[in-house]
């Protein structure tokens, strides 16, 4: 007795309804994601065994290496009221123009006196200028001032203490860091973060 043949059915499958989901979730993490700024200053920092993740929020990071220090604050709302206060402290009126754009600077490192010129610098020239380090020397500690105004933005703003951490360069040498953990302890800051590699990874 002959065998029936079955019909064989098409395995197409329609992909239009997957497209249209992949199109969508990529146009929304293009749209959503903040590129990141290069650093000012690329540092080698040293490993540790250490898991502990920083927070998001409320936080300052104190990049040191090459004997220079820079300085960052997280919230665009927090860098506004900082420098608006560093402002009224040396006697330098910031534009609302100026506000905006320093608001979008995640670190930096140059004495207030240049601020205004760096400000007004396009993103491009920015990166590629040599900063040279805000000041912390005994007769010109502008690092204290910024440390002290930055705790009094993030105050005012989130109603929270200001946690810091210090990213240093492996190869640093001791005295500075020393200078940055003094100018903390100065106004009683005696708790903050070592930023480090996780050990055995490549950084």
């Amino acid at each position: 007795m002959p065998k029936v043949k079955i019909k064989r059915k098409s395995t197409l499958i329609d992909m239009t309804a997957m497209c249209d989901v992949a199109s969508l979730l990529l146009t929304f993490f293009i749209l959503t994601a903040t590129a990141r700024q290069p650093e000012p200053l690329p540092v080698d920092i040293p490993s540790s065994t250490v898991t502990i993740k920083l927070p998001d929020t409320d936080i300052s990071t104190l990049t040191v290496g090459q004997g220079k220090v820079f300085f960052g604050v997280v919230g665009q709302d927090v860098r506004i009221n900082m420098l608006q206060r560093i402002g009224e402290k040396y006697g330098i009126e910031f534009t609302e123009q100026e506000k905006l754009r320093f608001s979008l600077i995640e670190s930096f490192g140059v004495p207030v006196a240049n601020l205004k010129e760096f400000i007004a610098m396009s993103g491009n020239d920015r990166n590629k200028l040599q900063q040279p380090g805000i000041p912390r020397d005994s007769t010109n500690n502008e690092l204290n001032e910024w440390i002290l105004q930055a705790r009094y933005a993030t105050k005012e703003i989130h109603n929270q203490d200001l946690r810091f951490s210090i990213k240093g360069d492996s190869n640093e040498e001791y005295p500075v860091i020393r200078d940055v953990i003094d100018i903390l302890q100065s106004q009683k800051i005696n708790k903050f973060s070592l930023i480090t590699s996780l050990e055995g990874l490549d950084r």
